[in-house]
């Protein structure tokens, strides 16, 4: 299982969170990129070729870099604002060939709550970015992973299959959050076992309705014992993502959640 960083973003930098947690047995992760826990237009070359050492001395590896979805937006009406995500996303990939990092996780977009653009408007937009970003993953060989949130303009699992599907690219997947899913009404179970060729990697923790959450196992809404079934039948547990963010001891969160996870069925090594 992957395991991500997010609980470390005001505490550490990436490579400090993941050397912490290689020290308990941990490999392979999930990195947000979030100043100052990581961020490549502060990372210089040899601070990037230090953190790759780190890492292989460890026998440790990345396996996705999320790109945020706040500071960018992919569907912006304004080109100059479509630039300039782009651009950071293709430092991202950038990031991602140097630590060789296969996915990279991005956001659809977002659409003005008030007097919105239409759907039509903001995915012309969308597909004029992944236009300009698909060469680059390609020649990188970087995927990217199209994330469900539900800030996003695209929050469903079924509007996401609609993007790829339109775009017919091997480098362009989904990242499937599971307590996103279960927050906007979706059944992440079904979704799993229906869509789960077009989805690359799954974020699990869990959620309210209420409240937004990314929690603990078992603390919400989301039924983690069908979903263990439906990632046994038809995915792998080496492409899901332990996302429960809790700044307040990370490690043992993270630790009480595999266990969570074992007490209902999901084969864990």
């Amino acid at each position: 299982m992957i395991i991500n960083t997010f609980s470390y973003l005001w505490k550490s930098t990436a490579v400090e969170a993941m050397t912490e947690l290689t020290r308990h047995g941990f490999k392979v992760f999930e990195v947000p990129v979030s100043s100052p826990h990581c961020w490549p237009d502060e990372m210089s070359a040899k601070l990037r070729s230090d953190a790759k050492k780190q890492l292989d001395d460890h026998e440790a590896s990345v396996r996705s870099l999320n790109a945020g979805g706040y500071d960018i937006n992919l569907a912006s009406p304004g080109a100059n604002m479509r630039r300039k995500s782009s651009d950071h996303i293709k430092d991202v990939i950038q990031l991602a060939v140097d630590w060789g990092v296969t996915d990279v996780v991005i956001s659809p977009g977002t659409r003005r709550p008030m007097i919105s653009p239409t759907i039509p408007q903001a995915l012309d937009w969308l597909y004029e970015s992944l236009d300009v970003l698909l060469p680059v993953a390609k020649q990188a060989g970087v995927r990217l992973l199209m994330e469900n949130t539900p800030y996003c303009f695209r929050p469903t699992i079924g509007e996401l299959v609609g993007v790829v599907d339109e775009i017919k690219s091997e480098n362009l997947s989904i990242v499937y959050d599971v307590a996103n899913a279960a927050y906007i009404g979706e059944d992440p179970v079904a979704s799993l076992r229906s869509h789960h060729a077009h989805i690359g990697l799954v974020h699990i923790s869990d959620t309210g309705t209420d409240v937004w959450g990314h929690d603990p196992i078992g603390t919400g809404v989301v039924d983690f014992e069908g979903l263990g079934r439906a990632v046994d039948s038809v995915f792998s547990i080496d492409r899901v993502v332990l996302e429960i963010i809790r700044e307040e001891e990370p490690l043992l969160e993270i630790n009480k959640g595999l266990q969570e996870l074992k007490k209902r069925g999901w084969r864990i090594d």
